[in-house]
């Protein structure tokens, strides 16, 4: 069948040739190793398809072949958002390039890539002047290149949509690469190319067609759950009943041995700690795997945080922060608030709650490893960051980083959870204990749950001086949770004034922007927490809990003020001093916030009177870090039924401000969905640690927002031209405070634990 395929110059197989093999013969030929470990979403199960003839590449980021076929290098990873198609409109655009030529390639884990992660909502605003420069340098060395060949300057030509275009005529950008190209930029030159203004751009901001949706909606889509390999067999883990430290006493496989498939038992041994005290059933199926791992007898000496419930964590937090040498102190200039309290002619103090949440993604945690005949370990699974999964998995394996490859997949969902990729560590110690051969690991959705790097249940307290005006002249924010990058990235731990270090992604959204005189925030690490479980950042991080203590505090603030909430919020707005912004995505500070909360007061009627039981709320965060803000307000209409508890939002709108929209849909579709995941967290998503264990296991007691309790939302966009942040996350953080906030106004009770749950609002009715 090989002789049949077609081929260009270069002796390459051809695209039409490609797909006419997948036609007749199926995968039945190969490409060079490295295509395998990367991912083409919109063609058949995700190969790359092949290019034509000679290849141009003006920088790492992409290729031209001699047919005009663009493929755009995307390091980041496709969880549902389409990053892909995202990040190759910038390059597109910048290079004048016809998106009908466009393809994007999630690429394997190769360090010539860089440092790859997905998370944060980095992946647009950091990708934005790569994929500018990347285009523009393409640009440039097409043009030269057509002037030179019809022998006239290169200011009398101009690029436009895929071909270089003068006096002379017309040539496409694939005929040029046909003809030769040579032309490499090194890094100091990208940094000077001239970029077309913002305003000239053509498909940044405009509606086109994401290129993986096709496949997508008609379940052509390849996952980590759906990878497989030729011999592999499956395993099914036996987790132990603490997440750290239970060792294997003994294992008895008698019954086991029953089940047809079943092959053997394997305990691990784990020199990344990742998964201390696992056990892997080997069989031929997944269902073998699943049967006999039920049947395997297994003894622990079990690990000392077996009776840590979630009462302890809290209380624990709640000790912390009373101890006033725990902890990190951010610089937010002056934190000298003792004075300032001592002056104060009022102030308030409350504290704040959240609740144990779990990831709970669609996709399972999954993986398949293997070591290739080249000597490579493959390991097959969808990864949300890669620079720190390689490091683990080579740690565990004893081998080197080179001699491990990630091969991109979709990802079936992440929120987070697979920013820490330690479940590829049991697949891979699996398959050494197997010399090598194929095993993957899918798990059931209890071991997803009970395996979870949960967020972690926190403690927060607020405090705030006032004046005889009723003015802010000094607040206090202290904060305890387990913190993620410590136990997973401590090389992000900057340091804070007092030399302590700190998680940035556990107390980000605590440094605000507003002007509140003196300011003290703290940050602590429970070390209960740290030892109980592994945290875990899950979708909005830390802005999600402390944007909730922040804005219900201000909430709280302006009605002992005796102030309008938001004309308060707005007092305090001004963007001076470290409030004005120090990056060009932070450009404007504290103004932009004041503008998207006027915004949405707006678009939810604020002021308007409600019926009885019925309440207006409003709030307003920055979604990530200072440095790479979007602002966020958002406005809720609430009704609550006091006989039962139940809060139903009938309105959610959101105003937002995150520079120039380079993907409307994807943004409108990113920003509802995160709206509706802050409801979920704020209403409904939760558990508690009982025994050392996560209580839920499944979705009939974790219980997250159903279709018929999403309200009605709308989500509006400030138009602006500074440079894009992050969408994906943002919109979740404002959520939970404009409920809690709506919930106070519509029947006067104050909430500070979340998720509000029913029994909650009863309990402070009755009390009330």
């Amino acid at each position: 069948m090989m002789s049949r395929i077609s081929r260009g110059k270069s002796g390459g197989i051809t695209r039409r040739g490609f797909l006419i093999a997948m036609t007749s013969v199926g995968m039945s030929f190969g490409f060079p190793r490295h295509l395998l470990a990367a991912m083409n979403p919109a063609s058949p199960d995700g190969k790359i398809l092949p290019s034509e003839g000679d290849v141009y590449e003006p920088s790492l980021w992409y290729s031209i072949d001699t047919a005009g076929k663009i493929k755009v290098n995307i390091i980041r990873s496709e969880m549902g958002q389409h990053v892909g198609t995202a990040i190759a409109r910038i390059l597109a655009d910048e290079l004048e390039a016809s998106w009908d030529d466009i393809e994007i390639i999630h690429v394997d884990s190769d360090p010539r890539w860089g440092f790859m992660a997905t998370g944060g909502s980095w992946s647009v605003s950091q990708s934005w002047p790569v994929y500018r420069k990347a285009g523009a340098a393409g640009r440039i060395a097409l043009i030269e290149s057509a002037a030179k060949k019809w022998g006239i300057p290169a200011a009398q030509c101009q690029a436009i949509d895929g071909k270089v275009v003068s006096s002379k005529g017309e040539i496409s950008y694939g005929k040029l690469v046909e003809l030769g190209l040579t032309r490499q930029f090194t890094e100091d030159e990208l940094k000077t190319l001239p970029l077309k203004p913002n305003q000239d751009l053509k498909l940044v901001g405009k509606q086109v067609t994401s290129l993986d949706i096709a496949n997508k909606t008609n379940g052509k889509s390849i996952y980590g759950i759906d990878a497989k390999v030729d011999g592999m067999v499956y395993a099914n883990p036996i987790l132990p009943p603490t997440r750290y430290g239970s060792k294997v006493v003994s294992v008895d496989d008698t019954d086991a041995q029953q089940v047809k498939g079943y092959q053997k038992t394997i305990t691990l041994d784990d020199p990344s700690e990742s998964v201390t005290g696992w056990l892997m059933v080997i069989a031929s199926s997944f269902v073998a795997a699943q049967k006999a791992s039920k049947l395997v007898k297994v003894t622990w000496d079990a690990g000392a945080t077996t009776k840590v419930s979630e009462t302890d964590i809290i209380n624990h937090g709640k000790a912390l922060i009373e101890d006033q040498s725990k902890g990190s102190i951010l610089d937010t200039g002056n934190v000298d608030t003792d004075s300032a309290f001592a002056n104060a002619s009022s102030d308030i103090s409350e504290q704040y709650i959240t609740d144990t949440v779990l990831h709970a993604q669609m996709e399972p945690l999954n993986a398949l490893v293997f070591k290739n005949p080249d000597g490579i370990w493959e390991v097959h699974s969808g990864c949300q960051w890669q620079s720190l999964t390689l490091p683990v998995l080579a740690k565990a394996l004893a081998e080197d980083e080179a001699n491990i490859v990630l091969r991109s997949y979709m990802l079936g969902g992440g929120f987070g959870r697979r920013l820490n990729g330690d479940y590829t560590v049991p697949a891979a110690l699996a398959s050494r204990a197997m010399g090598g051969a194929p095993v993957k690991m899918v798990l059931t959705r209890a071991q997803d749950t009970q395996f979870d790097s949960a967020r972690s249940a926190s403690v927060q307290q607020l405090k705030m001086a006032f004046d005889n005006n009723k003015s802010v002249i000094g607040m206090e924010h202290h904060a305890a949770a387990g913190w993620p990058t410590q136990a997973l990235a401590p090389g992000f731990m900057p340091k804070g004034i007092n030399d302590e270090p700190y998680d940035p992604f556990s107390i980000a959204g605590a440094d605000h922007w507003y002007k509140v005189g003196a300011q003290k925030v703290r940050a602590i690490s429970n070390d209960l927490a740290m030892s109980t479980f592994r945290p875990g950042w899950l979708r909005s991080v830390g802005p999600g809990w402390t944007g909730w203590a922040v804005e219900s505090f201000m909430d709280e603030a302006a009605h002992h003020a005796g102030k309008d909430p938001l004309q308060f919020r707005l007092d305090m707005l001004i963007a001076e001093g470290r409030n004005a912004g120090s990056t060009p995505v932070a450009e404007g500070g504290a103004a932009r916030q004041a503008a998207v909360l006027k915004k949405a007061g707006k678009m939810i009627g604020w002021g308007s009177e409600q019926p009885k039981n019925s309440g207006l709320g409003i709030a307003s965060t920055f979604g990530q870090e200072r440095d790479m803000p979007t602002w966020v307000a958002c406005g809720v209409q609430v009704k609550v039924d006091k006989a039962n508890g139940l809060v139903d939002v009938e309105k959610l709108v959101i105003a937002i401000d995150a520079g120039i929209i380079v993907d409307p849909n994807g943004a409108e579709a990113q920003c509802q969905g995160a709206a509706l995941w802050g409801l979920s967290m704020a209403l409904y998503e939760g558990t508690e640690l009982l025994n050392g264990q996560y209580k839920d296991a499944n979705f009939d007691t974790y219980t997250p927002l159903r279709l018929a309790q999403a309200p009605e939302v709308k989500i509006e966009f400030i138009v602006n031209q500074y440079p894009p942040s992050g969408l994906g996350e943002p919109a979740v953080t404002p959520v939970a405070p404009a409920i809690a906030n709506a919930i106070y106004n519509a029947v006067g009770v104050r909430l500070r634990k979340l998720p509000m749950k029913p029994k909650h609002l009863r309990a402070a009715l009755n009390q009330a």
